[in-house]
């Protein structure tokens, strides 16, 4: 059924006088007028609605029989003491509760709740579900979002002022009637906030609507608007082009907002607590997921991205380092929105960060102002008398020895107007009061400076977008407007603006309604505008990315929307006017997104960047530096390569031989033409063959001027003496055209190649020549990759399993719709391939199942095949792993040098743990006693044996399963000496007043246990290694909860300790916005 059939039945329902299947059995009258309004609309229609409630729940508690039939009973179990759509009557709500008996079963636990306004919308496509979020958010429906884009595009229209508060339990209400009244009065207050934001949303929509513009104009000088007919000057407007490659530069289309699409306004969540809203996370939710699903674990808070796909063949690479952060805690920096300069202090350059959405605890705009040492990692906070507001998406500008902020957004109704100064010698913040030409509030500008002068351009406000060029001068403390000259170009946001001498660079951005890639200079001795002409491969089209100079290039990385070119920086020669890509694989392991670059000698610089939707939570970046000195070598290389291609295409032949004395690589090359003589062609994958004691330092420079072919592997000859390099056709070309001559120098000592160190290697700007001198000296040899050419293209596993999944279907005459259901991705346990609990649903599949799984298997190259199933949420956590093929479930897998053993189908494995194994296998454990509380099948008893070596374990554990597991573990990896199990609850059986340090790897909470924990340390203290799930936004707070509590326990025992934190350790996202994080306690004797 398409949209419209659906939408057609559903206001027939609607409309229908017969009581829906909600517990009511209609609309809610109060949030009708906005439903009617949402269903008028052509690409629109509700679902389901609710208009806020105020309610007293009686819900059975866990484990407890049903209870006889409930008035309004809600699906999720239980039913309704008190409900109103309406603000509450206290006496009421009073009276339910201590004056009748029976509103609800025995031992019911009874909640007070106050729920908003939800409304679920079905959409005819992403655009026009991106422009109902954006429009609900900025009516104040913060949590707003797009909920589907499968087969239906759904957005749930809803916001966060809600509350729930335990009252007891029926015929046991644990709080007074005069407790219960001062409940009804915040839920009536919350109700009237939710009026407010309903009746805001009604208003906005049927004012504004979803689609099309509303006349008017946001002049920057302040005038009224005109019809767009009587403009003539387009220097002071807010500017959308009115269609791409107008050539008529009065086309401009002057408005206040643009809505459908991706709306400029859409950024209003994106600077709030959550951010799901936000301009950069709608691109995320209608992207491709492939990307997102490559999800791993990151450094700390910061999450890391990694594409699946395989890195581009023919490409060079720079060096990239994570800054290990020391001082201040890293999470001051994990920020997006925030903007960073040099700042010179004490002779020293530092990394200056202001601002920015983010921060330890829960996430807010910030104004710390923040100096990096990026050559120590050291990361320390400025003390200042006077700090500019909270805000983000403000620019800072470097001018003179004064740092100047400009603009930015200190919530969703504040954009600024204000500029500040700080000067390098001092640690005070000053407000300037300015004079000439109003600067207009904005945020998500971009700002540059030419001599003393801040240039301006572009911007968003809540009016609209900016295409004017404002101009700063610091010396008079003036704004001007420039009128417009030359090529000007159409209002933007989230763009980037750089300058190069008396030039300003402009590239990007966002107008409203698509991701620009258009490149722009300013002479700011003319003052025009003009739109440049490049050659090479232009950067895709990107907003929130960076831009910065590096000598004689300009260099763009990062950005929205995520593509696989983001693990590139693009750089232009702006002597040549070209474009050429240097691959970063790093990047591919973050989200450069509202990041900020800042170029200290040859190192750039990144702090801050990420973004939240609902695809994948909220995700920061760690700082990282990348080394550009080698990019000069590395724009020779890509521009010989290029020539020396088109040398071989306009060439019949190419002599490959070369006499040794040559300084090429010392092996007899014949013509590629001559195959029978043994000659390579174009097409022939080539090795080369080198000494083993070379291999290292060959490795290394194959591997720095992206010589090396990372399609194929690098492996060992037969001989077992030569080390045998895949290279690709760029190394094979300069090894073998006779016009790139190499004469031996005593600079590069032929005979001597291991004198160079990697050390020396990494720090020295070798050039091209001298790395063919170095590699020629080794004597290697290019050989045809025999291995490469037998073997024969494969298929994929997913098209080898679509293509027998198919003939299986078309035999027994079934759909093909139920392809549909192949799974995209598995895991693999040992030898046991495991799908996803997803897949093969429809109950068809049972009539099949004896020739389908055979077939699976087959497929992915697999001897036994298992589909996931849930952790049971018992004591002992059985898994429910369901065998498809294969005769039993027990399994061996090795994991950081460590042989695991167990039987799937009853005990569970984490691999999303495999840091942590890691970590404790890392300590030094020689001579402690480790109890492990929760062991398991052994997931951190055989790390602390057989990696840390500790001095003995004790193991509680009270599966059979996990137990029988456990004890062949201990023996298969010869610790049984060292550890003793104990089988039973740990409360009974974990040994007291024996241990250095405690394992508590139970989740979702492990409190539990903290008393027995803290018992079986030893009297002088030691260390609790506690895990749990905690909300990102509540991490402060459970931290400070369990210092409280282990010190608690502690008195209680009589244990004169200090408790302190000494780690903690986010291991991995196990829900959205739920962390699994491992705190390690220390307990020292005070």
């Amino acid at each position: 059924m398409d949209f419209a059939r659906r939408k057609a039945a559903a206001l027939v329902a609607l409309s229908s006088p017969a009581p829906d299947k909600s517990p009511k059995g209609g609309v809610d009258a109060p949030v009708a007028p906005l439903l009617e309004v949402l269903n008028s609309h052509p690409d629109l229609f509700t679902t389901s609605s609710c208009s806020g409630r105020v309610s007293v729940l009686a819900q059975p508690r866990e484990g407890q029989g049903q209870a006889a039939a409930k008035p309004k009973k809600k699906a999720r179990g239980g039913g309704w003491v008190y409900v109103s759509h309406d603000p509450a009557d206290p006496d009421a709500v009073v009276e339910q509760l201590f004056g009748r008996s029976g509103s609800g079963a025995a031992g019911d636990e009874l909640v007070f709740r106050f729920e908003p306004m939800i409304v679920a919308v079905e959409c005819r496509d992403a655009a026009a579900a991106a422009a109902l979020v954006a429009t609900a958010i900025s009516a104040g429906f913060r949590e707003s979002g797009i909920t589907s884009l499968q087969k239906r595009a759904m957005v749930a229209i809803r916001c966060s002022i809600r509350m729930e508060v335990p009252l007891g339990q029926t015929g046991e209400v644990v709080v007074s009637p005069e407790y219960v009244r001062y409940l009804v009065r915040i839920a009536n207050s919350k109700m009237e906030a939710n009026k407010k934001r309903m009746d805001g949303f009604l208003d906005l929509l049927q004012t504004k609507g979803l689609s099309g513009s509303s006349a008017g104009s946001n002049n920057c000088n302040g005038s009224d608007s005109q019809p767009v007919a009587h403009r003539s000057s387009m220097s002071c407007e807010v500017k959308i082009p009115l269609r791409k490659g107008a050539k008529n530069s009065n086309e401009y289309l002057v408005t206040k907002k643009r809505n459908g699409g991706n709306n400029c306004h859409s950024d209003d969540r994106g600077d709030s607590e959550i951010g799901e809203g936000s301009l950069e996370a709608q691109y995320f939710e209608n992207q491709n997921s492939s990307w997102s699903k490559g999800l791993e674990r990151g450094f700390g808070n910061a999450k890391r991205f990694t594409l699946e796909e395989k890195l581009p063949e023919n490409k060079n690479y720079l060096s990239t380092a994570v800054l290990k952060i020391s001082g201040e805690p890293i999470e001051k920096l994990f920020l997006w929105g925030q903007s960073s300069c040099v700042f010179t202090v004490g002779g020293e350059q530092r990394v200056l960060t202001f601002g920015g959405f983010g921060g330890p605890g829960r996430h807010s705009r910030r104004n710390c102002s923040l100096l990096l040492d990026h050559k120590s990692g050291s990361l320390t906070e400025m003390i200042c008398k006077e700090s500019p507001s909270p805000r983000m998406g403000h620019t800072v500008t470097y001018v003179g020895n004064s740092i100047y902020v400009i603009g930015g957004r200190g919530g969703p109704s504040e954009i600024l107007d204000d500029v500040w100064v700080i000067q390098s010698t001092e640690n005070t913040w000053l407000r300037l009061e300015c004079s000439g030409n109003i600067f207009r509030p904005r945020h998500r500008h971009a700002a540059a400076a030419a001599a003393s002068k801040i240039y301006v351009f572009g911007g968003l406000s809540n009016e609209g977008i900016y295409s004017c060029m404002n101009v700063f001068d610091t010396k008079s403390k003036q704004w001007s407007m420039l009128a417009a000259a030359g090529e000007w170009p159409c209002a933007r946001h989230s763009h980037s603006l750089v300058s190069y001498g008396s030039k300003l660079f402009m590239f990007g951005g966002h107008d409203g309604q698509q991701a620009l890639n258009d490149f722009y200079s300013f002479d700011t001795t003319t003052l025009k505008w003009n739109k440049e002409s490049t050659n090479g491969g232009t950067p895709s089209p990107r907003f929130s990315h960076c831009m910065f100079i590096y000598k004689n290039y300009l260099g763009i990385l990062g950005g929205c929307p995520i593509t696989g070119n983001n693990q590139e920086v693009t750089l232009l020669n702006l002597k040549h006017g070209v474009w050429f890509s240097v691959s970063i694989p790093m990047l591919s392991q973050c989200l450069c997104v509202r990041s900020s670059s800042v170029l200290i000698e040859d190192d750039l610089v990144i702090v801050g960047g990420g973004a939240s939707c609902y695809a994948f939570g909220t995700r920061f970046n760690e700082p990282i530096i990348i080394d550009l000195h080698s990019v000069d070598s590395m724009f020779k290389l890509d521009n010989m390569y290029g020539m020396l291609i088109q040398s071989c295409d306009a060439t019949s032949t190419v002599d490959l031989s070369r006499d040794e004395q040559s300084g090429i690589i010392g092996h007899a090359m014949k013509s590629q033409n001559d195959a029978r003589s043994g000659g390579f062609t174009d097409s022939d994958p080539l090795i080369l063959q080198l000494e083993k004691k070379y291999a290292k330092l060959a490795k290394d420079i194959l591997k720095k001027f992206g010589w090396l072919d990372l399609a194929r592997k690098v492996r060992v000859s037969h001989d077992n003496n030569h080390v045998l390099f895949p290279v690709n056709e760029a190394f094979h070309v300069l090894n073998t055209d006779k016009r790139i001559k190499m004469e031996h120098d005593d600079s590069c000592t032929l005979g001597e190649p291991l004198a160079f160190s990697e050390n020396k290697l990494a720090g020295d700007n070798l050039s091209l020549q001298n790395a063919l001198k170095i590699l020629s000296s080794c004597n290697g040899s290019f050989l045809k990759d025999e291995l490469a050419i037998s073997r024969k293209p494969s298929k994929s596993p997913q098209t080898i399993m679509k293509e027998f999944v198919s003939s299986l279907l078309e035999s027994k005459g079934m759909s093909y719709q139920l392809l549909e259901q192949l799974p995209a991705r598995w895991e693999t346990l040992g030898d046991i391939i495991i799908l996803p609990k997803t897949c093969f649903k429809d109950p068809l599949w049972e009539s099949v199942g004896e020739e389908l799984w055979p077939l699976i298997a087959k497929s992915l190259g697999a001897q036994r095949l298992a589909r996931q199933g849930k952790i049971m949420p018992n004591g002992t956590r059985d898994s429910t792993l369901e065998l498809l093929l294969g005769d039993n479930g027990w399994v061996t897998h090795h994991e950081n040098g460590i042989r695991y053993s167990l039987d799937a189908t009853k005990c569970m494995f984490s691999s999303g743990n495999r840091s942590e194994k890691l970590r404790m296998g890392q300590l030094n454990c020689r001579d402690e006693v480790v109890v492990d509380l929760f062991a398991g099948i052994g997931y951190f008893v055989l790390p602390f044996l057989v990696k840390a070596n500790a001095k003995f374990v004790y193991a509680c554990e009270w599966n059979p399963h996990a137990l029988e597991a456990l004890r062949r573990n201990v023996r298969d990896n010869h610790v049984e000496d060292r550890c003793i199990i104990l089988k039973g609850d740990n409360c009974v059986t974990a040994p007291k007043g024996v241990a250095d340090r405690v394992c508590l790897g139970l989740l979702p909470s492990s409190e539990c246990s903290w008393a027995t924990a803290v018992r079986a340390l030893r009297v002088e203290g030691g260390i609790l290694h506690i895990h749990g799930n905690v909300n990102d936004s509540d991490e402060t707070r459970w931290l400070d909860s369990v210092v409280e509590s282990i010190s608690d326990i502690a008195k209680a025992h009589g244990l004169p300790w200090n408790i302190s934190l000494d780690h903690i350790e986010r291991v991995k996202w196990y829900g959205p916005h739920i962390r699994h994080l491992v705190v390690d306690v220390r307990c020292r004797p005070i």
